[in-house]
This record gives structure tokens, C-alpha cells and sequence, in this order.
């Protein structure tokens, strides 16, 4: 039988219990704070354990079937490690999964040693946009080149409460979710240079990044973002027939070769209304286990050294 622990009772935990009550999938939600619990309650009017996870353990509780983690960056590994050690097979647990390289070495090694799988949640590879551009990249025999740009609003970013290493390491714990994206439909770097320079007082490594390569799709590739200046995300994937246009991401334009029109396709995208975008087929597939499209820890940890070099991260 299918049964959830869900880890975390801040916003992004109240997204997902928005998709599990319709999934009808029995959960347990663990919290830590008392203030967050009632607020989860108060907002879902589902209960929570609070105090942890650690404490939650404890108490021998028999083993759920699948676990989702949604806790802040900080406490994503030393989560997931301890849903391991106690037995759950199957993990979903929020990106990037550790900033640490290293962190995520381990967690694989120990879900290799008790056959469980571990997931990072990239929502944006099941949204609806994403679903319509597949079927129109494989259509027209695939990406010939793809760009995209990660623009973070350093301006809002700077006034969050947010622990001084999450911040420095921003491009990981948050700016990935376009650049998976973007090497989920146009592939993995073979090769690519990255240049960067400047620096905000919040992340010194860099705040103005450019790079350009070539995918193992053989697809072209380049990318830009300034986080001193105005921008926002986005992401075109090109073929012999069409532009893709993924701005804002949600949402999906089109070129047509031959034309200079640019129009948004129709997608049926009823569920990345009812829920936060990508949510729910996200959940859907790892919880019937459908692994095609979900980012496991292999994949992240073959793309950890792009990202630092993307980011200039040591």
C-alpha cells in the first residue's frame, strides 16, 4: 500500500499536500516548528507531527512506502540521509538535494546499498509547456540548438531570510531549475566554455555569467544571465521546422520557419493551473514510480561540476 511521509510543513509542503488529497494517497506530515504546524493546519486542515524528523524516528513508526522532502536547502541531505538509513526505498526530496557535491555522492551510495531510489525535484520538466515541446522537438528530429537565460532578481534576493551558504551557492539551490530544463530537452554539455564576472555582497563567486557549448544531442548551445540587472528566466529550444519559446516558463510560443509571427500554443494545461505548475504529474509519476523523466541522484551528480563551473563556484 502507498503511503506518503511528507517532510516539511512550510509553503512548498502545502503545494504538495494539494496534490496528494486529490492523489487520496494517505499522509503523514512532519514538521519541525510549532508555528509552521499551525499554519499548515490552519491552511490544509491536516495535522502535524512536529519536532522533526528526527524525533518523528523515534518513535519506530513502520516504514512508508515513498517519502517527499520539502525542508529548506540547508536540511535537504541530512534529511534524506536519515529516510534512508531508517529503510524508505523510494525519495523525493527538493532541489538541488545538497549543495555539496560530495553529500550527494554519499546519499547515493547508501541508496545503492539498500536499493532505493532518490529523486530531485525539478518540477519544470513535467510541465505542460514541457510536455507539448517534447512532442514537437522529437516531431521535427530533434534540437539543433537551444539558449537560455537565468536571470535571478538579486534586488529581492538580498532582503530573504536565508542562511548565508544557501545564498552564496543561489545558482544551485534555485537558478537549476532552468538550466535542467534547458539540458533536460537540449542535452548534456560534451563541452562548453563559461565565463563570469562581478560579484553581489550575498553571492561573491558572481552575478554575470555567459557561457556556450555543445550537447551530447548535438545541439549547439549558449546562455546568459546578470543578476545586476532586469531579466527574467527563459529558455528556446530550436529545430529545423520551429522556435520553442518557454517565457514565462509556464507557457509555450511558437515560430514557425518562414515566419516572423510568434504565437502561445494551446497546451492542456488545466493541472499546472489547479496546482503549483508541474506538481502534479511530477508527483503522480514518482509515486507509480515512472523514473523516465525524473532527475535521480546519478543525474544530478554528473551535472554538479557544470554547475560550479557555471557559476564559478570552487
Amino acid at each position: 500500500m502507498t503511503k506518503i511521509w511528507l517532510i516539511g510543513a512550510g509553503a512548498m509542503a502545502q503545494d504538495y499536500i494539494k496534490v496528494l488529497n486529490t492523489l487520496k494517497i494517505p499522509t503523514n506530515i512532519i514538521g519541525r516548528g510549532k508555528a509552521s504546524a499551525t499554519d499548515f493546519k490552519d491552511k490544509t486542515g491536516h495535522p502535524v507531527t512536529s519536532g522533526g524528523v528526527e524525533s518523528f524516528l523515534k518513535t519506530n513508526p513502520s516504514v512508508c512506502s515513498h517519502a517527499i522532502v520539502a525542508v529548506g536547502v540547508e536540511d535537504l541531505f541530512k534529511t534524506t540521509k536519515l529516510l534512508l538509513e531508517y529503510g524508505v526505498k523510494n525519495i523525493l526530496v527538493e532541489k538541488p538535494g545538497s549543495i555539496f557535491k560530495n553529500d550527494l555522492i554519499e546519499l547515493k551510495k547508501i541508496a545503492s546499498n539498500r536499493h532505493a531510489i532518490v529523486a530531485i525535484a525539478y518540477n519544470r520538466r513535467f510541465y505542460a509547456s514541457t510536455k507539448k515541446a517534447i512532442e514537437i522537438i522529437n516531431k521535427d528530429g530533434g534540437p539543433i540548438s537551444f539558449n537560455f537565460e537565468f536571470t535571478e532578481w538579486g534586488h529581492v534576493i538580498e532582503s530573504l531570510n536565508k542562511p548565508e551558504n544557501i545564498s552564496e551557492a543561489w545558482f544551485l539551490a534555485n537558478s537549476t531549475h532552468v538550466v535542467d530544463l534547458a539540458f533536460f530537452l537540449g542535452g548534456k554539455p560534451l563541452e562548453f566554455s563559461a565565463y563570469t564576472k562581478g560579484s553581489l555582497k550575498w553571492h561573491n563567486s558572481s552575478s554575470v555569467f555567459a557561457g556556450a557549448g555543445i550537447s551530447n544531442k548535438n545541439a549547439l548551445f549558449s546562455y546568459q544571465a546578470n543578476w545586476q540587472a532586469p531579466g527574467r528566466w527563459s529558455l528556446e529550444v530550436l529545430t529545423n521546422k520551429h522556435r520553442l519559446i518557454f517565457k514565462p516558463m509556464e507557457k509555450l510560443q511558437i515560430q514557425k520557419i518562414g515566419s516572423i509571427k510568434v504565437d502561445f500554443l494551446d497546451i492542456d494545461d488545466e493541472k499546472d493551473n489547479l496546482y503549483k505548475p508541474g506538481l502534479f504529474n511530477q508527483v503522480d509519476d514518482f509515486i507509480k514510480n515512472n523514473l523516465n523523466k525524473l532527475c535521480l541522484l546519478d543525474e544530478q551528480i554528473e551535472l554538479f561540476d557544470t554547475y560550479k563551473k557555471i557559476a564559478s563556484y570552487n
